[in-house]
């Protein structure tokens, strides 16, 4: 049962990628802040010289994800696959500051142009590495919240249609659907306020926060009461 509350809010957070990828893409010069493949490729093709393609934000989104997850990794340290107070300790960490942009995105003019779009999209991205981390020490196959490419793949090959026995289709089905769902609200909150969207993901990483430690506190209690009773 605990498995499976982790695979439910990690699948909330890849729901909340959604968001966040459509609301960088859409509504700060074509740059992805959880979704690192495509920086690199818009990041080539910007090198490349083409038309319109960005080149500093994608750059620093990148650089940025990776102090964001070096930063979680550093924090997790050797914990286990289990839900920790320090899984908590990020994915709250990562709400309070999407909280943050939210309101940084609704005070200041213009957020997506020049230096203060850098700053957000900069900012967002270290902290979708830092949940990136998380998200990967916890060890959910198929499910890292922050790409569904390999998830595809797995899905397609281990089919029926390709002779396998569909193992785990149904959460590489949620997975994908929910970062489609994610990024088709990102794009619907960005038609009414940049700040918007923001906040939702705050909420929702925020709530995972809670749910998930709320779990694994259950967990500790149970483990604690069988243990004596062995003994």
């Amino acid at each position: 049962m605990t498995r499976r509350l982790d695979l439910a809010m990690l699948l909330v957070l890849t729901f909340s990628t959604g968001m966040v990828d459509a609301i960088g893409y859409l509504g700060f010069d074509k740059v992805f802040t959880g979704n690192m493949t495509g920086n690199v490729v818009i990041l080539g093709m910007g090198l490349a010289g083409a038309e319109d393609t960005p080149v500093l934000r994608p750059a620093l989104a990148l650089v940025f994800f990776m102090l964001g997850a070096a930063l979680g990794g550093r924090i997790l340290g050797r914990i286990g696959e289990d839900w920790h107070q320090r899984t908590t300790a990020i994915f709250a960490g990562v709400a309070l500051g999407c909280a943050g942009l939210a309101v940084y995105v609704a005070l200041v003019p213009d957020p997506e142009v020049g230096l203060a779009g850098t700053i957000f999209t900069s900012a967002l991205s270290a902290l979708m590495g830092a949940q990136a981390a998380a998200a990967r020490r916890m060890k959910i196959a198929d499910v890292t919240t922050v790409v569904v490419t390999s998830t595809i793949v797995g899905l397609a090959s281990d089919s029926r249609l390709a002779g396998g026995d569909s193992a785990r289709w149904v959460r590489r089905a949620l997975a994908v659907l929910l970062i489609l769902i994610g990024a088709i609200a990102g794009a619907a909150t960005l038609m009414i306020n940049q700040w918007i969207g923001i906040a939702v993901v705050a909420v929702a990483i925020a709530v995972v926060a809670i749910i998930g430690h709320r779990g694994a506190r259950k967990r500790s209690l149970a483990e604690a009461e069988v243990s004596p009773a062995r003994t």
